[in-house]
């Protein structure tokens, strides 16, 4: 409605009455449209409530592993029904490797912004776990921490590293059941015979467990606290789960699935093979968490996310409805990066595809949207919301993600070297000034020479090129 009309000058003196009534319909009526187009969460009309957030990050897991990605490898029944329940999203990005995606999904800032070392999270940062408590959430994580301390004490400059980052209980998270949130050397197994830090206290009744099963079973029971408190009226809070996965990461060793686990003394054997029964116990964990959601009543108001740190195994070769496709863990090709990225909320979400790029920084400002409680400018964070395609509203997604991958210092990672590159979904430019068009040349053998440039690869080089130079620029 405009904003100039002036009712007292339109209305005569004989039909001021009928005027005024006119006008209170037209105040009336300005309320319900500003109430329905100036609403933050048109998602939430018919609750006031943010919703219950759940965000699981499987462990080395690229898309070619998945089947409703193409995968024909493994069995993936439980992901691939997430897919079709929510948005399967096509182009999201992680780092190379597990700290560096974790430290950017943590604090939605690029890595060169706040790295120290490998398996460190510099302690004053803020968190996901920050925001979302700051928003009012009940928050907990479990799964993988390996954030405070990475270093082995003979690995040349340990000394000066470990035990130098974020301690979980300074976090942001109310819970915690998590393994290696210590020194490395003292971490011991993730799957047999797990070693567990619950709450500050180190379980000592794990023998024959498997860890993927003792986390599943703290969010079941996490799950069915969080509803008794509710239904009695003592919580009044949504929650954020925060799962990072352990699996499928190496060892490569034997899940309660797999035939050997029978006998005890070949749970901790090493054998390329076993691939297979972690992944697909990987799709057997995520069902037994949507499961949990739904069995427990939050389905309709909990915001599920399935992601990924990196890419597979580079031992790991996968089958794919267009042909085999090698793993590419540490590498910055779309073998490394190139991730699942799933999203169901039943009721707000339609199901679908969506093609925007993602990447791990954008994990932070899209749940604290959701939560009400958008990051704030000061925080400078890189991260951008994708919250409005989630709910099919206006959206303006990116059109560039970057990446500033080194993962030194840090034990077993010498052999790596600097690597900087800025994206679009067609071409990618490294900081040594190659040009790829990834969707031909995927595994980037064929660099495009400046001179060869095509209108479309000489804008994008142009563009890509203000990215790395304003990202060398601002730390």
């Amino acid at each position: 409605m405009p904003n100039h009309l002036n009712f007292g000058t339109i209305c005569s003196d004989s039909s001021r009455r009928r005027c005024s009534s006119n006008v209170q319909h037209w105040i009336l009526f300005s309320a319900i449209v500003a109430a329905a187009f100036g609403q933050a969460h048109p998602a939430r009309a018919e609750s006031s409530k943010p919703p219950n957030v759940v965000l699981i990050m499987a462990d080395d897991l690229g898309v070619e592993a998945v089947g409703c990605y193409g995968g024909t490898s493994y069995r993936t029944p439980n992901i691939d029904r997430l897919a079709s329940q929510g948005i399967r999203f096509t182009h999201a990005h992680a780092q190379p490797l597990c700290t560096n995606t974790r430290i950017q999904l943590m604090t939605s800032k690029y890595n060169h912004r706040n790295w120290i070392a490998f398996g460190i999270l510099d302690p004053k940062s803020k968190t996901i776990g920050h925001w979302m408590g700051d928003a009012g959430y009940a928050t907990c994580v479990v799964g993988k921490w390996q954030l405070q301390s990475y270093d082995p004490p003979d690995y040349p400059g340990a000394e000066t590293r470990r035990g130098l980052g974020m301690r979980v209980e300074d976090a942001g998270f109310e819970e915690y059941s998590l393994w290696h949130t210590g020194h490395t050397e003292v971490k011991g197994s993730r799957y047999a015979d797990p070693v567990i830090n619950e709450n500050g206290k180190l379980r000592t009744d794990l023998k024959g467990k498997y860890g993927p099963d003792i986390w599943t079973g703290y969010i079941d029971a996490y799950l069915a606290r969080h509803r008794r408190k509710t239904q009695a009226k003592k919580e009044n809070r949504p929650f954020f789960i925060y799962y990072p996965m352990a699996l499928p990461h190496w060892p490569f060793v034997a899940t309660p699935d797999s035939k050997i686990w029978k006998n005890e003394k070949r749970r901790h054997e090493e054998n390329l093979s076993l691939f297979t029964d972690m992944v697909q116990y990987t799709d057997k964990v995520v069902g037994r968490v949507v499961k949990s959601v739904d069995k427990h009543g939050f389905a309709n108001n909990t915001l599920l996310i399935f992601y990924s740190d990196n890419g597979t195994h580079l031992k790991i070769t996968s089958q794919t409805k267009t042909g085999p496709i090698a793993g590419g863990k540490g590498m910055p090709t779309d073998a490394g990066t190139h991730v699942p990225l799933i999203v169901r909320w039943p009721g707000t979400i339609e199901p679908g595809v969506n093609g925007d790029l993602i990447d791990s920084t954008d994990f932070a400002p899209t749940i604290c949207e959701v939560a009400d409680s958008p990051i704030s400018a000061a925080a400078a964070i890189d991260g951008r919301s994708f919250y409005p395609q989630l709910i099919g509203a206006q959206s303006n997604p990116r059109d560039w993600i970057f990446c500033h991958f080194d993962p030194r210092p840090g034990w077993d990672k010498d052999r790596f070297r600097l690597v900087r590159f800025a994206r679009t979904k067609q071409f990618k430019l490294y900081g040594d000034g190659r040009l790829y068009h990834t969707p031909s040349d995927r595994l980037e053998k064929q660099p495009l020479a400046p001179a060869d440039d095509s209108p479309s690869s000489k804008t994008a080089r142009r563009k890509l090129q203000r990215v790395l130079d304003n990202m060398a620029s601002h730390k």
